[in-house]
């Protein structure tokens, strides 16, 4: 849909939830690099007598300024790149999610198209239908007014004139509804020159290539998210296991201090610090219950890979079963509107004739605006289900 600009509200959702899960990654990389303080300190302290090394009272000043290190955790057994590495495929999976979303509503809106063109054709279909019928009950009428024709005749032909009003305005009501449905999937109101007129006038997706390889559903979004989460999992599990192993953290800080403000900066105020900190687990049955549950959830994301490709097959076989008949079910319902059009005619020409009577042309009527109507849907369900296939097969370029 060229020019609109709008943000249709899934897809924004979607790609709010993949910039989260880029930030969190972004903070989860960063805590293999040491945090750089800077730290500026004061204090005024006054010590009594009887506890001041001098036996007399005494006031003491201090000032610092050092730029330090505070509690970096060395990486040496993987635990911190292991859940970087969770959150990088979390971020993954996520941007999976937002194509798959894309890809929802690419066809939803695709969907939304064909049953508005539809919808409208059938409206088209209605209000000729009426025309016919109020051409129709005024020659019946005529006919009624000479003695030509029954007031069965009359009331019959009346009847056929007010369901017709009746389908103009459901049709009516409904293509307004596709309107306001494709509008809200687009995120703003199309322009006229961009809405179908009818069926016929829209071009059908591409065929989809002859022969094409199975692999392409490894390629689905919703698969490869699955993906992602499969190899998060198995990154959780490498830091749940690091847990058993010690923790080496470090501070360490460089700076100056002095008794006066006033000297903070001379020479041999330096000061530094260094302080190693080891960290050995002996016993937390938390870190046993933990790897148990890092190992559980692999088990049940593997089950929801091996679901999203079974889910994967199945929508692609589903839409080829419906494929391989459906032009056989357009190709003979258009052979049963043709004949139900020369049932109509003939049955409307004995009528005139005297031959017949009313009942047949009214019976031929409905039969051929039954058939119509169901041409109309089958042709939508032909185009629905080329782009119900497109959307199984990834949404990508699978055309000859």
């Amino acid at each position: 849909m060229t020019g609109v600009q709008t943000c249709a509200l899934p897809i924004c959702l979607a790609a709010l939830n993949a910039e989260k899960a880029r930030a969190l990654y972004g903070v989860q990389r960063a805590e293999l690099l040491p945090s750089v303080n800077a730290i500026g300190s004061g204090s005024l302290e006054r010590v009594p007598a009887d506890l001041s090394s001098t036996g007399s009272a005494r006031t003491s000043e201090r000032y610092d300024v050092k730029l330090g290190v505070s509690s970096w955790e060395i990486d040496f057994f993987g635990r911190i790149r292991s859940l970087k590495d969770q959150a990088l495929e979390e971020y993954l999976a996520s941007d999976e999610a937002r194509r798959s979303a894309q890809i929802l509503l690419v066809s939803n809106v695709a969907n939304a198209y064909l049953a508005l063109a539809a919808d409208r054709q059938n409206l088209k279909l209605a209000v000729s239908t009426l025309e016919a019928q109020e051409t129709s009950h005024r020659l019946i009428r005529k006919r009624y007014d000479v003695g030509l024709a029954s007031e069965l005749d009359l009331r019959r032909s009346q009847s056929q004139v007010e369901t017709a009003k009746g389908n103009v305005a459901r049709y009516t009501q409904s293509v307004s509804l596709d309107q306001n449905a494709l509008d809200l999937l687009v995120g703003s109101p199309l322009p006229q020159e961009l809405l179908p007129a009818d069926l016929a006038g829209i071009a059908p997706p591409r065929e989809i290539a002859a022969a094409l390889s199975s692999e392409i559903l490894l390629r689905r979004p919703d698969v490869l998210a699955s993906e992602h989460q499969l190899k998060a999992a198995n990154a959780n599990i490498g830091a749940a296991r690091a847990a058993f192993f010690p923790r080496i953290a470090l501070t360490t800080s460089v700076g100056t201090a002095s008794a006066d403000l006033s000297g903070l900066f001379k020479s041999g105020g330096n000061t530094w610090s260094f302080a190693p900190l080891i960290t050995l687990p002996i016993f937390d049955a938390r870190t046993w219950a933990a790897y148990d549950v890092t190992k559980v959830q692999r088990e049940i994301v593997v089950t929801q890979y091996e679901k999203a490709i079974q889910t994967a097959f199945r929508e692609v076989a589903d839409a080829l079963a419906a494929r391989d008949t459906m032009d056989r079910q357009v190709a003979a319902q258009e052979s049963l509107v043709e004949a139900l059009a020369e049932t109509y005619r003939l049955s409307d020409a004995r009528y005139n004739r005297g031959i017949d009577s009313y009942l047949g042309v009214l019976d031929a009527q409905r039969s051929l605006y039954a058939a119509q109507q169901g041409l109309i849907t089958l042709q939508m369900t032909r185009l629905t289900n080329r782009v119900t296939l497109y959307k199984a097969l990834g949404g990508g370029d699978v055309g000859p």
